[in-house]
């Protein structure tokens, strides 16, 4: 069923375990993620970026539809969205519109007081028709150059970060770095830190964002030491990769490639379900519906 992102976490958060949170960016990725979450009886997080369809409203209003339908409970979630300008205040608007029930208002790459005031002005839009707000502080970089790009998130900073914006859920730098990390290396977690921003914050659900290429063993340990979210794309897309290198395509095995891709991709988000402590714990509950924030609705 189609929940907020808040419910979902918030029960992640109470029992200490992680829900994973695949980008998708299409029908067959979307019905993949919620039947592997199915099939584990595990909550899901469907994260989809503002450039991943041509029509986010139309695919948000699809993807809204699965999620009612199906068996386990299902957030919708506008991922970072774009950086320009314009982009600012536009993604967040279109994903409400779409029927997401959780926005990312990302505004990490800019000075504290700003990403502060930035978020803050978002969250009470988004509060108003029931959907959910990440934000985050620091800055997760990329895996080409962690180190250059990265600013670790202070924990003092997330205390007062946390108290004058007033979001649900706080997307945390602690070492882990967006895509494909450089030469296939494993980064070092701050696990000291993850711990005293989630003592600090009194046990405020947390967000790892380049859950991608970061070692199985350090994904387990931060979903069972504070982390209640992952995200994560690269590393699907690259075990779906390996295997249609390894199919043989000849012939009428072409047809099979999409079959080949989307099964792979979900066996390896399956994976990280159990990883990550997500496998049974599913429970009942009801429908939200489409969010009323809709465009009659910001016309006016």
């Amino acid at each position: 069923m189609l929940v907020t992102m808040k419910e979902i976490l918030d029960h992640a958060n109470k029992g200490y375990y992680g829900v994973p949170a695949p980008n998708v960016g299409g029908e067959r990725e979307a019905r993949a993620a919620i039947e592997a979450a199915e099939e584990l009886n595990s909550p899901i997080i469907i994260d989809v970026g503002y450039s991943a369809h041509p029509d986010l409203v139309f695919f948000g209003k699809y993807l809204t539809v699965l999620a009612n339908q199906s068996t386990v409970p299902v957030a919708i979630n506008l991922d970072h969205g774009g950086h320009a300008s314009v982009a600012l205040l536009r993604d967040p608007i279109t994903a409400l519109r779409a029927g997401f029930t959780s926005i990312m208002v990302d505004r990490s790459m800019f000075p504290y007081e700003q990403n502060l005031a930035m978020v803050k002005e978002i969250v009470p839009i988004a509060h108003a028709v029931g959907v959910s707000v990440e934000a985050e502080l620091g800055h997760v970089g990329s895996g080409e150059d962690v180190t250059g790009t990265s600013i670790l998130t202070d924990p003092a900073e997330a205390v007062d970060y946390i108290q004058q914006t007033g979001i649900d859920c706080l997307a945390v730098s602690i070492g882990s770095a967006h895509g494909a990390y450089a030469k296939n290396i494993i980064p070092h977690i701050d696990f000291e830190r993850l711990a005293e921003i989630k003592k600090v914050t009194n046990e405020f659900p947390l967000v790892m964002h380049g859950g991608s290429g970061t070692g199985d063993e350090n994904l387990h340990r931060a979903c069972h030491e504070g982390i209640n979210k992952v995200n994560i794309c690269n590393e699907l897309l690259f075990y779906a990769g390996k295997a249609v290198q390894a199919a043989d395509l000849t012939g009428n095995g072409a047809y099979a490639i999409w079959d080949i891709l989307v099964n792979a991709w979900k066996d390896r988000l399956k994976f990280q379900i159990e990883n990550f402590g997500s496998a049974g714990q599913a429970w009942e509950t009801k429908p939200i519906g489409v969010s009323s924030f809709n465009q009659a609705t910001m016309a006016e």
